[in-house]
């Protein structure tokens, strides 16, 4: 017997809600756990509190769901308003209150709002799945529902990180969804209007028309809002501010000084970057013989690699950096072009757009040295690149008698992470460790270790080379700790497996860290 096509149109309806549901809920999830990774750090803690929160919340509304006796679509349709509401508004929310909250007020206002979106997430597939048993039987309806939810998911997880967050960035993708959440449960109303009162009809119609008033209000002034609010986290003119797939990259100015943040945490200020660039390139070459292949981990913009062609030996300069865009802005933006110098177009300079661990595992070629100019341990994908797993790859990479030098943070603020990175590399089994610090009066004290597999003699700077900060007779100070930023008893080294990096990272800068609340 033939099907009577609005049954079948009612079935494909709810088939793409199901679809629309899962996919929406998902990204929900991640755009509220990767804000919150942005701005307290330690991503394996917010994500776990992230889902945590979430899958327990969706208990909660599935149980809740069995109250509903009557009008289910009804209800479906307003629950989808509500998730298109306070989903949409969650960046915007999370955006705005950052900088008036407390880390703990911050981390219960995200909570609070990945509750209620998973306690109305909850909702939808009991819902969805008693309203479909009208086109199948139990057993085919569960398998149906649930199994179109979890695509949904999947799309999910792959639009997020390779469409929506390096082409629309959390804000714009945020309200984006929120406003499909509403189109979802207009989609749903148009094909069951039938089935919703008159009073129901009408208040659909004036909250979903709020909703989408506030929304279209949001994306027309996302770019002037989010540049406010960006002033609020930078106390200069931002002059380039964008979203990659990797990271958020803003260039500030004032006056002639120009600065680089990532994510949120400053990467240099032109005023002083010398003081830290001379350091981790030139005192390390001062203790080799004419080096030849010098290999850069970072330094995509080129300011490590500007000190390095100051060495006349050195014949190739190979700088690997995760993000082209770095490279990018390094080549192309005036301001940065100024400051590294044209570097990262010499002829003698490679770049190579690739993890840095992942770059020293598959390389074969071994390099004089080796310098790590890579971001703070802030979370768990940069504090692997302090583990033993990654200076035992570098010191694979190392030719015989090189040397391997890295930032590593500041030994007053965060104390115990730089000598855990100093007892990291220890562990590693270099015959040699040298810590050493600079001070760089955009940082503060700043802290570096070098590493060899052979003695090391005094620190000398490399002959003929022009510095701004260094100077070839005083260096000896730059060796020595005062007590407050010596070495503390029980540091543990940093491995895969055991990131205490990070824990003491984190720890350390929520000492000194001030919060901004009015």
């Amino acid at each position: 017997m033939k099907k009577k096509p609005f049954q079948l149109s009612e079935k494909s309806a709810l088939i793409i809600a199901v679809f629309l549901a899962g996919l929406c809920s998902i990204i929900y999830e991640l755009l509220i756990s990767t804000t919150s990774s942005y701005f307290l750090g330690d991503s394996v803690k917010q994500f776990s509190l992230t889902i945590g929160v979430y899958m327990a919340a969706m208990g909660l509304g599935s149980y809740l769901s069995k109250f509903i006796d009557k009008k289910l679509l009804t209800s479906f349709i307003w629950i989808e308003l509500g998730l298109g509401f306070v989903g949409g508004a969650s960046v915007p929310i999370l955006y705005g209150s950052f900088h008036y909250l407390t880390a703990g007020q911050y981390q219960g206002l995200m909570l609070g709002l990945t509750a209620v979106i998973g306690t109305l997430t909850g909702f939808e597939i009991p819902l969805l799945a008693r309203i479909m048993k009208k086109f199948y039987p139990l057993k085919a309806n569960l398998a149906n529902v649930l199994s179109l939810d979890y695509i949904g998911a999947l799309a999910a997880t792959l639009l997020f990180p390779f469409l929506l967050l390096p082409f629309f960035g959390l804000f714009r993708t945020s309200v984006c969804f929120g406003l499909l959440n509403i189109a979802l449960g207009f989609f749903i109303y148009s094909y069951f209007r039938s089935a919703t009162s008159n009073k129901g009809q009408k208040g659909i119609w004036v909250i979903s028309g709020l909703i989408i008033i506030a929304f279209a209000f949001l994306l027309i002034y996302s770019q002037r809002l989010l540049q406010q609010w960006e002033s609020q986290a930078y106390s200069h003119t931002i002059i380039h501010a964008e979203q990659t797939p990797y990271q958020q990259i803003v260039l500030t100015k004032n006056q002639d000084e120009t600065r680089l943040y990532l994510n949120r945490i400053i990467q240099f200020s032109s005023r002083d970057e010398y003081r830290y660039h001379e350091g981790l390139a030139l005192l390390p070459a001062g203790y080799l013989h004419q080096p030849k292949r010098v290999l850069i981990l970072g330094g995509g913009e080129g300011l490590l690699a500007r000190e390095v062609l100051k060495l006349p030996s050195v014949e190739e300069i190979v700088v690997v950096d995760l993000d082209q865009r770095v490279f990018d802005l390094g080549i192309h933006h005036p301001r940065l072009k100024q400051v590294n110098e044209g570097a990262l177009t010499h002829p003698k300079v490679k770049t190579v757009a690739q993890d840095a661990s992942l770059f020293l595992r598959f390389d074969t070629t071994t390099f004089d040295l080796i310098l790590a100019d890579l971001p703070d341990p802030s979370n768990e994908a940069v504090a692997r690149l302090y583990s033993t797993y990654f200076f035992r790859l570098a010191k694979n990479s190392l030719a015989p008698g090189g040397i391997f030098a890295t930032q590593a943070g500041s030994p007053f603020h965060t104390r115990k992470a730089y000598w855990c990175i100093v007892e990291t590399l220890r562990a590693t089994g270099y015959t040699t460790i040298v810590p050493y610090h600079i001070y760089v009066p955009s940082f503060g004290e700043w802290g570096f270790v070098l590493a060899s597999d052979r003695p090391l003699g005094t620190p000398t700077l490399p002959s003929g080379v022009s510095t701004r900060y260094l100077e070839a007779g005083r260096l000896d100070h730059h060796f020595e700790f005062a007590p407050d930023i010596n070495a503390p008893a029980e540091v543990r080294t940093n491995s895969l497996d055991q990131p205490v990096l990070l824990d003491y990272y984190l720890d350390e800068w929520k000492t000194w860290r001030k919060e901004k609340i009015q």
